[in-house]
C-alpha cells in the first residue's frame, strides 16, 4: 500500500446527507463547503467554496429519490457537481454511489427501449468522473458500461453480520431465499456469509413486460418447512413482489420470515404493506435516506457507513478493496 500524495476531500450532495456525515465522522474528515440552490424555475446551481485543485475528491451521492427531490433531480445534481470539480482542476473525481439510479434499466426488455443505466454511466464519464464506488448494483454488468475503474461493494456482508450478531436466525435451521432466478448469486453470497449449508430456495415468478410493479408468483423451488426463511434482494420498491413471496413461504411452512435488502426505496404504500405482511423483520441499509414518515415497526436499518469509509480509505491509499468482500464471520466472494 502506498500513501497517496493528493489530499483527500469529501463532498456530499443533498440526496443522503445523514449517511455522508456518518462516513465523514468515520474518516475524521470534514465535508467540503458546498452551496446548492435552485433558480425559480427549478434549475440547480452548485458552487464549491473550497479549493480542490490537485485533490482526490470523493463525492457521496446516491441517485435515488430523496425526501425533497426526485431521482432525476439528484442525478442532475451529481452531473453538475462532477463538471464543477473537473473545471476546478480536481486531480481525481471519485463518485461514491450508495444507490445507482436507473440500474433496473440495464438492458432492452422490449424493442425501442433505452438502456438508461448506460446513459448515466456515459454522462458521468463525460462530465469528468475518474472512478465509481458502487453499492449492490441491480445488475453487476453495469460495471461494464464504464471505461473508468468501478469498485462494486456488496451489502451481503453487513446484512449477514447484523443477522448473526443480533441472533435473529438459527444457522442450524435457516435457509436463504432468492426472490427470483436472477437473484440466485446474491442468495449464494448471503448463504456463504451466514455460514449456512450450501443450499437455498428460489421463488419462481413471472413479471409481465407490459405491467409495471406487477408479479405473478408461481412456485417455490426448495424447502422452507419449519425453518427461518431469509429473502434477500437488492432493493425494496413497492414491496408487492416480496410480500407475495412471503405469503408463499408461509404457505410452505416457514416458521419465521425475514427480508434483507441493501436499498429501501419504499415507494407508495410500501411501508404499510410491509408492516402488515408475513415478514417478522424487514432489514435494510441506509444507502437511501429513509424519512420518519416511511419508517415502521418491523423496519430495522443497518448503516453502511463503515463499509464506504473503508472503501474510500483503500482508494485514497492505493490499497485493495478485496478485504471488504468478507465479513467478520466468514470469508466472502471477490469483487465482480
Amino acid at each position: 500500500m502506498t500513501a497517496n500524495e493528493h489530499r483527500m476531500v469529501l463532498m456530499a450532495l443533498s440526496a443522503n446527507l445523514p449517511l455522508a456525515e456518518k462516513i465523514a465522522k468515520r474518516l475524521h474528515q470534514p465535508l467540503a463547503d458546498v452551496n446548492l440552490d435552485r433558480f425559480a424555475d427549478g434549475e440547480i446551481r452548485l458552487n464549491i467554496n473550497n479549493s480542490v485543485r490537485g485533490d482526490n475528491v470523493f463525492v457521496i451521492a446516491p441517485t435515488a429519490a430523496s425526501p425533497h427531490a426526485s431521482v432525476n433531480d439528484n442525478i442532475m445534481e451529481l452531473f453538475i457537481a462532477v463538471d464543477a470539480l473537473r473545471r476546478a482542476s480536481a486531480h481525481a473525481i471519485n463518485i461514491v454511489m450508495p444507490y445507482y439510479g436507473y440500474a433496473r434499466q440495464d438492458r432492452k426488455a422490449r424493442s425501442r427501449e433505452s438502456i438508461a443505466a448506460r446513459i448515466i454511466a456515459d454522462h458521468l464519464e463525460q462530465a469528468g468522473a475518474t472512478r465509481v464506488i458502487a453499492f449492490d448494483l441491480h445488475a453487476s454488468q453495469i460495471q461494464g458500461f464504464f471505461d473508468i475503474p468501478v469498485d462494486h461493494l456488496m451489502g451481503a456482508p453487513i446484512l449477514a453480520d447484523y443477522l448473526l450478531s443480533n441472533h435473529l436466525i438459527d444457522p442450524e435451521n435457516s435457509v436463504v431465499v432468492s426472490p427470483d432466478h436472477g437473484g440466485v448469486r446474491r442468495a449464494r453470497e448471503l448463504n456463504q456469509f451466514l455460514g449456512l449449508p450450501d443450499s437455498y430456495a428460489v421463488i419462481d415468478k413471472r413479471r409481465p413486460v407490459d405491467k409495471k410493479n406487477t408479479v405473478e408468483v408461481l412456485n417455490l423451488i426448495g424447502d422452507v418447512d419449519g425453518k427461518t426463511a431469509i429473502i434477500i434482494d437488492d432493493m425494496i420498491d413497492t414491496g408487492h413482489t416480496i410480500v407475495e413471496g412471503a405469503k408463499l413461504l408461509r404457505a410452505k411452512g416457514a416458521k419465521k420470515i425475514i427480508v434483507v435488502a441493501s436499498h429501501a426505496l419504499l415507494s407508495g404504500d410500501a411501508p404499510q404493506l410491509l408492516q402488515h405482511s408475513d415478514f417478522d423483520h424487514v432489514i435494510v441499509t441506509d444507502s437511501i435516506d429513509i424519512p420518519e414518515s416511511k419508517r415502521f415497526d418491523k423496519l430495522q436499518i443497518v448503516s453502511a457507513d463503515d463499509l464506504f469509509a473503508r472503501a474510500i480509505t483503500a482508494v485514497q491509499e492505493n490499497g485493495s478493496v478485496s478485504p471488504l468482500f468478507q465479513n467478520r464471520y466468514h470469508r466472502g466472494f471477490e469483487s465482480d
